[in-house]
């Protein structure tokens, strides 16, 4: 098929008035399934090649040639940011078209929102929690809005893929099609997906349709790596030795940083000067106290400010902002972000980014990677690898630079097998059954209970979850009074379950902490939590602010700036790390290979680490003997792997091996003391191993593991088991220490 030809002549004006030459690979791809086949797409590229565009050309033309009576296309984006920024690309393409653009989030005006709702068509964009209350909100305008829907977009699928947040998704697909009667296709488009496959089986899920994955020639990848290690004081790893000429090296830098400056962001300061750079950070708190350090070298410098902050708990006006100075190409701003500036958003002609310490995921470390090298030039990353130096009493374990090791294997998993984390699917998700029910009630209202259960239980995100089980549920909520049994026998929401449905928090699956918004004067500066009391400092945006007045009614503090520099806090940031990525730490350390991509600092600081690992044996056995009776174990297994070991050996094991002080640096190492020796360890290990283990074994006594945002809400009993059955490894475990042999 000629795709060009196929569509819409506004499509062909506008890729002519852009100055396109041809399409690209996926493009025409894209175009061949959309308009060849019925089925759903799964489309996968890497980022800034084209994806958007490759799904919409095609959509809107079969839109254009057959006008829907109602919304035509619902785009769902994990992101306002990511919504916004193809807001304003689909706007300027339909200007002229009469193919109206709609958004619907939290920072969108009601006023837009009603002219959606008074006559419904084009294209909405929404994010899933959006989604869910509109589901709730608006349960009867459903079929008038989504009557004729033809496809349903969803962007950066691969982020939806791991977690509750991605199974609502899907339930809410499903559910808004049966209320709508209408049956989309689904669209799905990634940079990083790393079982296509398994993840076309996830979009379908439910639809009836079938998955197309078009397979297409994509253009080579170019890449410009760097990784550097710093100690967070001098000497550095390369003091007094000697690095072969062949290392790479840094441009050089006018070296202005403070005497007395930290080494690792130092570098940074230097190396995103006359640029426009994006700083990665794993957690909201540290991507503050790193903004902080990079204002106050400007300031000690007597240069003008040059760093801005982004992240999920600052206000809307503060993230606008900073896309919007990205966007800007003559901008030699840089950005320090978390996540929420990793997905899709486009953000012009970025050099360079930075990304301190290594991200848990493959999946992380590409689309942070693909932020840059848009419009034709390659990628650029630079990897801060950042460590204390050690005590000379320190054990073993903390003398390896995990980081280092650990950035070094994501890179090689990538290159070397192209590698990324597969979809989990095999998950008992109680926590958002208990959240789907209490949602189908909320907006169709009373139900018997069996109508309830063929909504909710029929839905493919529940598919391993039994009729027993949901009963047990039911039962539980009308004990909680979370739902209650009126005279006819159905089902109706709670007096305590309006309180939690009627927040607007209940639209998210994901956890969130108790928020307090700060300003300072008229200005909303975004929300922390555990506001500390009136006098104490607070550190948000970048800066850092006195705290004048704590209303804890309105959860509102009130502050002003002052200079100086803290910790920021906004609640626990947990990491899911794949045993393929510790299996290739393992590989890193054993390995002579050198890596073209590692600086002089981090060469010489991963010769140490091999030289540690050769000599303490780490290389051949994973139980190490520290000294007397304490031993460090190196499972090398993924994070849930790594805790259903840490849990057989504390409740299988610990009285025959005479275990005690079992503490975990997860998913490294675990640090121990024990009576039995090396041998009768791996005999005991594996012998335990060998029989059945039941996964309800390792659960605690009385241990109610809560993981997810509604747990609480749900039955011990069903609790314990989606934690054993559905989050620990427990066959992965087993398979490693069955691998064990006996030195």
């Amino acid at each position: 098929m000629n795709v060009f030809e196929r569509y819409a002549p506004f499509i062909q004006d506008y890729i002519y008035r852009s100055g396109w030459q041809s399409l690209r690979g996926v493009q025409n791809a894209a175009g061949d399934a959309i308009f060849g086949t019925d089925g759903n797409v799964l489309l996968t590229a890497s980022t800034a090649s084209g994806k958007t565009e490759a799904a919409f050309f095609p959509i809107l033309t079969l839109l254009d040639e057959n006008p829907s009576a109602t919304v035509g296309v619902l785009y769902i984006a994990p992101l306002k940011a990511l919504i916004n920024d193809q807001f304003g690309r689909l706007s300027e393409l339909l200007e002229e078209e009469g193919i109206p653009v709609y958004r619907w989030h939290g920072d969108v005006a009601q006023s837009r929102k009603r002219k959606l709702m008074k006559k419904p068509s084009g294209i909405l964009q929404i994010t899933p929690e959006s989604l869910e209350s509109l589901m709730i909100n608006k349960h009867m305008e459903i079929p008038s809005l989504f009557g004729d829907l033809r496809f349903i977009v969803i962007d950066e699928i691969h982020s939806l893929l791991r977690a509750d947040r991605g199974l609502q998704t899907f339930c809410l697909i499903e559910r808004l099609t049966k209320l709508a009667g209408c049956s989309p296709r689904r669209i799905g488009l990634s940079a990083t997906i790393g079982s296509p496959e398994a993840a076309g089986e996830f979009l379908a899920a439910g639809s009836g349709r079938k998955t197309v994955i078009p397979r297409f020639e994509a253009p080579k990848e170019r890449w410009r790596l760097g990784m550097e290690h710093f100690f967070n004081t001098d000497p550095q790893a390369d003091e007094g030795k000697e690095v072969p000429a062949d290392v790479l090296k840094p441009e050089p830098s006018t070296d202005t940083a403070p005497k007395a400056a930290d080494p690792g962001i130092a570098y940074i300061f230097e190396h995103t000067r006359g640029r426009k750079c994006l700083v990665f950070t794993n957690s909201r708190e540290e991507c503050e106290a790193v903004c902080q350090s990079l204002r106050q070298y400007c300031e000690a410098a007597r240069e003008p400010d040059r760093f801005l902050i982004h992240h999920g708990n600052l206000s809307a006006s503060y993230r606008e902002s900073a896309e919007e100075e990205m966007k800007d190409d003559d901008s030699l701003i840089s950005v320090c972000a978390t996540a929420t500036l990793e997905l899709g958003i486009d953000i012009g002609r970025l050099e360079r980014a930075f990304q301190i310490d290594a991200p848990f995921t493959v999946s992380g470390f590409l689309q942070r990677m693909g932020r840059t090298g848009r419009r034709g030039d390659p990628s650029e990353m630079w990897f801060v690898m950042r460590e204390e130096h050690q005590e000379a009493r320190a054990m073993l374990p903390d003398t390896i630079p995990w980081y280092l090791i650990q950035g070094i294997a994501l890179v090689q998993l990538y290159i070397e097998e192209r590698f990324v984390e597969p979809p989990r699917t095999d998950r008992l998700p109680y926590s958002l059954l208990y959240h789907q029910t209490m949602s189908t009630l909320a907006s169709s209202g009373e139900m018997t209970p069996g109508e309830l259960a063929s909504r909710v239980l029929t839905l493919s995100s529940f598919a391993r979850i039994t009729k027993d089980d949901y009963r047990l549920l039911l039962k539980h909520l009308l004990s909680i009074d979370h739902i209650n049994r009126t005279e006819n026998g159905g089902l109706i929401v709670g007096i305590t379950g309006e309180r939690i449905v009627n927040n607007y928090k209940f639209y998210a699956v994901f956890r969130e902490n108790i928020e307090y918004t700060v300003r300072a004067g008229s200005e909303q500066l975004g929300t922390i939590v555990k506001p500390p009391p009136v006098g104490d400092k607070i550190a948000i945006a970048g800066r850092v602010w006195v705290v004048e007045e704590v209303d804890h009614k309105r959860r509102e503090v009130c502050c002003t700036l002052v200079k100086g520099n803290i910790p920021a806090y906004f609640g626990d940031v947990a990491g899911d790390i794949h045993t393929r990525i510790l299996e290739r730490m393992h590989g890193v350390l054993s390995e002579d290979k050198t890596y073209p991509y590692l600086m002089a600092h981090a060469v010489c600081r991963l010769a140490e680490a091999r030289d540690t690992f050769r000599k303490s044996g780490m290389a051949s056995h994973p139980l190490v003997h520290l000294g007397g009776k304490m031993w460090a174990l190196f499972p090398w297994l993924g994070s849930y792997a790594f805790l259903a070991l840490e849990r057989f050996l504390k409740i299988r094991c610990r009285e025959k091996l005479g275990l005690k002080g079992l503490n975990s640096s997860r998913p490294y190492y675990m640090q121990f003391s024990m009576q039995a020796g090396e041998k009768e360890f791996y005999e005991i290990v594996r012998g335990e191993a060998e029989g059945e283990i039941d996964p309800m074994e390792l659960v605690y006594p009385k241990e109610v593991p809560v993981f997810e945002k509604y747990d609480e809400y749900v039955p011990e009993e069903l609790i314990r088991k989606g934690f054993a059955l559905g989050v620990l490894d427990v066959e992965g475990m087993r398979k490693r220490v069955l691998g064990w042999k006996t030195p």
